[in-house]
């Protein structure tokens, strides 16, 4: 890896945006060195294989995730839930956040074959859990949940959301209503209905889930955020 934390960033979100553009199965360094401007030799220079830097980018996706969900750790448990919930829910509009998706998809299906890449899946799926009991531990503390198993319910609401997110990624459009707001806003409300719901202390009421998901897109240190802006200010006229 570089030693100038701006280099490695911009390699990193070079990897984003190429995963966007080809997929998974058809990237190539060469790819990857075009999106971020780097050239392909410097590329192999930090990394001997696509392998490596791809294991690379997912250990920077979900190091920045654990420290996004540790900003938010004194929250309020109920809104920290309901935001968890919305981060999954994307409309069918969002092209970029649907190419993406799509492209780690691909990348997980390696994950039987691959070690280095299945430790990666393995660290962001108990990061997913044990973010959803943290928090759902924090509410019984606090009063605001009933007392449940955290680690089965976390487990319920997250497979959930993950499969959701994999059914409406995966159908692109062929049961999707593009007037809707996509399969993963039908299933995140119901989620929130029949799994979270019912684990609410007596008078605690759930924020709107809208409010969640749009304080999400303000997010300013969001990386799907920072690299929209990006993108967009690489757009502009000079």
């Amino acid at each position: 890896m570089s030693d100038s934390p701006s280099a490695a960033a911009e390699i990193m979100d070079g990897v984003y945006s190429a995963l966007r553009a080809h997929g998974y199965a058809d990237l190539t360094m060469q790819d990857i060195a075009d999106e971020c401007s780097k050239s392909k030799s410097l590329l192999h220079y930090h990394y001997d294989t696509k392998e490596d830097l791809l294991v690379a980018f997912l250990d920077y996706v979900v190091t920045d995730s654990e420290e996004r969900i540790a900003a938010r750790a004194d929250d309020p448990p109920v809104d920290r839930l309901v935001q968890f919930v919305g981060w999954f829910v994307f409309a069918p509009d969002e092209a970029d956040r649907e190419a993406f998706h799509i492209a780690l998809l691909e990348l997980r299906t390696q994950g039987p074959f691959n070690e280095r890449i299945r430790e990666q899946l393995a660290r962001s799926d108990r990061l997913l859990r044990g973010t959803v009991a943290d928090i759902l531990a924090d509410g019984i503390e606090a009063g605001v949940f009933r007392d449940v198993d955290v680690e089965e319910t976390a487990a319920l609401l997250v497979a959930t959301l993950d499969g959701a997110r994999t059914r409406q990624i995966t159908l692109a459009g062929a049961e999707r209503d593009a007037e809707g707001d996509g399969y993963t806003r039908e299933v995140a409300e119901a989620a929130l209905r029949r799994i979270v719901g019912p684990l609410l202390a007596d008078g605690v009421e759930l924020p709107p889930l809208d409010d969640a998901i749009e304080a999400l897109r303000r997010d300013p240190d969001a990386p799907e955020n920072e690299r929209q802006e990006a993108d967009a200010a690489a757009d502009e006229p000079e």
